[in-house]
């Protein structure tokens, strides 16, 4: 009776955000950026962490900053970019990228 009750939650593995009109960068065009979740390891995590303590900041819950969030997201795009693109996306398109970065963090804490 109680596996009526246990749901497993599929998670979000991987996230595409298609621009209305493409997004210039660097000398770049971009129609869309897509996000592997799944590709993401345990060691990206560390050098994430490792990069924002380097620059003097230091995260209690990744989930909720926006510092690990656009890195994370950074790593699991591809093809790959820099933060630095992500950063400077409209903040529309950057909010969406978060939160998906956010939902795949948290379908995981489970």
């Amino acid at each position: 009776m109680s596996d009526i009750f246990s749901v497993k939650e599929e998670t979000p593995a991987a996230y595409t955000l298609k621009f209305k009109k493409p997004f210039e960068y660097d000398g770049q065009s971009y129609t869309e950026l897509t996000f592997n979740w799944d590709a993401l390891t345990g060691e990206d995590s560390l050098a994430i962490e490792a990069e924002l303590q380097a620059m003097g900041k230091f995260i209690v819950s990744p989930t909720f900053s926006g510092e690990y969030l656009v890195r994370m997201a950074a790593k699991a795009c591809t093809p790959p970019v820099g933060q630095d693109l992500l950063r400077a996306l409209p903040i529309s398109d950057y909010n969406r990228i978060r939160s998906a970065a956010r939902s795949f963090l948290l379908s995981t804490e489970q």
